[in-house]
């Protein structure tokens, strides 16, 4: 896998936002939408409570859970990429305008998913989607996110996982590593971000590498569920309950 700064990833994730939500339909065959709200449900979000959203992207978590009815307290989307917030920001926008004036206000922040900008225990939920695989550090970004939970909080992450052999192993692996690149030639105009999402899904630590990873961190009650072939995993954990570290 080729190795990437973080100021050069920021730049593709700058050059794909403005079709990234189709493209993500496009190569999950429209299933995307419906892996953000199992994640929804398996973070245990509900009526007022607080949700962080690291990595939010173009705001898809966000907005899911908003069009799910899930009125909340408090609603942080935090990504690195300027251009994805602009997109997530236009999004919610247009959304809430047909949802005035019982709709919940969102937070949008440009931050560091490495060093989270929020006081301790101000979440009672934080998600992910996608942010582990373009992480520098994992163990870092789930210590930040351990940190700004509440006790008894819980964190929820989506993300590809490396397949296991099988007998769909050549059909996964030409769909990867050949169609996706076209794809994002074709739609976003930029086949180098579409072939680097192949080389490190194939290249990430595997569902029960991450598991343990959350586990070391504090992380509680931690378990995962795989889908489309086992090239994508959910998460899920509970920080203890007590007094906060």
């Amino acid at each position: 896998m080729r190795k990437e700064n973080p100021d050069s990833i920021k730049d593709m994730f700058n050059k794909i936002s403005p079709r990234y939500v189709l493209m993500n339909k496009l190569i999950t065959f429209g299933q995307d939408r419906r892996w953000r709200r199992e994640l929804i449900r398996l973070s245990g979000l509900k009526h007022g409570n607080r949700l962080l959203d690291v990595a939010t992207g173009t705001g898809d978590v966000i907005i899911e859970a908003l069009q799910m009815g899930i009125k909340l307290e408090r609603s942080t989307g935090l990504d690195f990429s300027s251009g994805m917030l602009n997109i997530a920001h236009s999004r919610y926008e247009n959304l809430s305008k047909q949802k005035r004036p019982n709709f919940t206000i969102v937070e949008w922040i440009e931050g560091d998913a490495l060093k989270l900008p929020f006081k301790n225990t101000s979440f009672d939920i934080v998600t992910s989607a996608y942010l582990m695989r373009n992480a520098g550090d994992i163990n870092t970004a789930f210590s930040e996110q351990y940190k700004v939970l509440n006790p008894g909080g819980k964190v929820a992450c989506l993300d590809t996982t490396p397949p296991v052999k099988s007998n769909m192993s050549p059909f996964i692996n030409f769909y990867l590593l050949k169609i996706i690149p076209i794809l994002g030639s074709l739609i976003s105009g930029n086949k180098s971000a579409y072939t680097y999402l192949p080389e490190t899904t194939k290249a990430f630590k595997t569902a029960e590498e991450i598991k343990e990873i959350m586990i070391k961190t504090g992380f509680q009650k931690v378990s995962y569920r795989k889908y489309m072939f086992g090239t994508i995993a959910i998460h899920w954990g509970e920080k203890k309950r007590g007094k906060d570290e």
